[in-house]
């Protein structure tokens, strides 16, 4: 009998989940997610439609600077955050619902800057970086010792790189390219100069842990059933 009441109360929560839109929050990051007529739209976005239309759910996408979403994604129930790096300091802060992307990451400078060489990590110290406020990079890089001029988002960063008030921004050279290009910077404009290792992780769909679990678990199946005949999404790459 409890195994079935426990079922009708999951689909009704499910059902009751699906007649309103649900809060999905992310930061301006070419080609995954651009801002077009007032719509969050790009490839990574399109997965995340798909995703919540298999559960047969209604996504509210909105875009913020980054720390004003990653904060939305922490503090507030039923809210759900992409694409978020999945490290060990934030494993148990949120449902880690679907893979949709991975980073990368490295320190970017402007392609005239012929004085920036690096050939390790210690050496980018250096150097004045821009980092972004709540970023798994930013919480890594100041781990390792590293000093930060703080922003809200990436291209708040870029903007600094561009003005020549910053050396260098950590960004994927993927996401370099597609962003350069919606700046409408001239080609070869950017150039990654060092990778870092502790940088390259998973990026997900995740949500706040006072989600309804059956929301999640709802999501978490639709993907499931999508990795089955889906191409894998733009940024995962097979190594």
């Amino acid at each position: 009998m409890k195994y079935i009441i426990y079922f009708l109360f999951f689909i009704y929560s499910v059902h009751i989940q699906a007649t309103e839109t649900l809060l999905v929050v992310t930061e301006l990051a070419p080609p995954n997610q651009v801002l077009v007529d007032g719509e969050v739209t790009g490839e990574g976005t399109q997965l995340i439609r798909d995703i919540f239309a298999e559960a047969k759910l209604t996504p509210n996408i909105q875009m913020y600077p980054w720390a004003r979403a990653y904060k939305l994604a922490t503090e507030q129930s039923n809210v759900f955050i992409y694409s978020l790096a999945r490290t060990p300091e934030r494993e148990e802060q949120f449902y880690w619902i679907a893979q949709v992307g991975r980073f990368d990451l490295g320190f970017i400078a402007l392609s005239e800057r012929t004085d920036i060489v690096i050939e390790g990590t210690e050496q980018a110290k250096n150097y004045k970086i821009a980092m972004q406020r709540n970023d798994f990079s930013t919480q890594t890089l100041l781990k390792l010792g590293f000093e930060a001029v703080f922003t809200s988002d990436i291209q708040k960063s870029y903007d600094l790189l561009l003005a020549k008030k910053v050396d260098l921004v950590v960004d994927d050279p993927l996401y370099m390219q597609q962003l350069s290009d919606y700046l409408k910077l001239e080609p070869n404009h950017l150039k990654f100069v060092y990778r870092i290792n502790e940088l390259t992780v998973g990026a997900y769909l995740a949500a706040n842990k006072k989600t309804d679990v059956n929301v999640v678990n709802a999501l978490q199946k639709a993907f499931t059933e999508m990795e089955k005949t889906s191409a894998l999404p733009y940024g995962i790459q097979d190594n």
